[in-house]
């Protein structure tokens, strides 16, 4: 079992910068691709960016440029840092842990924190 917890939502103000972490504890040495993913209203929860265990990074066409994502191994933490924040960004914002066996995979969410970018 893997336990999320995010943290660094808020309101912002547009062109703003908030930096997102999520704390992983239980099984994360069984961790393989952490990620965020983000709802609004209304709509279907998205991938923002992820990571995985082979180095690789994803971000969604709409992130590129402005969000960066990290690992910190040593800590188990994942950050979201999100620059140039627009109205569109605003969501709850999900971490999300897969964790892949030989025989199967497990996918594991945060309860969420909410970003509101607003003037």
């Amino acid at each position: 079992q893997v336990q999320l917890v995010e943290s660094g939502g808020g309101l912002v103000q547009p062109g703003g910068s908030l930096r997102l972490s999520c704390a992983a504890s239980g099984s994360t040495a069984s961790i393989y691709a952490l990620g965020w993913y983000r709802q609004a209203p209304g709509k279907q929860r998205e991938l923002v960016a992820e990571t995985d265990g082979d180095g690789r990074t994803n971000y969604a066409h709409s992130g590129m440029g402005r969000f960066t994502i990290s690992r910190d191994i040593a800590q188990n933490k994942l950050h979201l840092q999100m620059n140039d924040l627009k109205p569109e960004d605003t969501g709850t914002y999900y971490c999300h842990a897969r964790v892949i066996t030989v025989v199967t995979s497990y996918e594991f969410w945060g309860p969420g924190t909410q970003v509101t970018v607003s003037a």
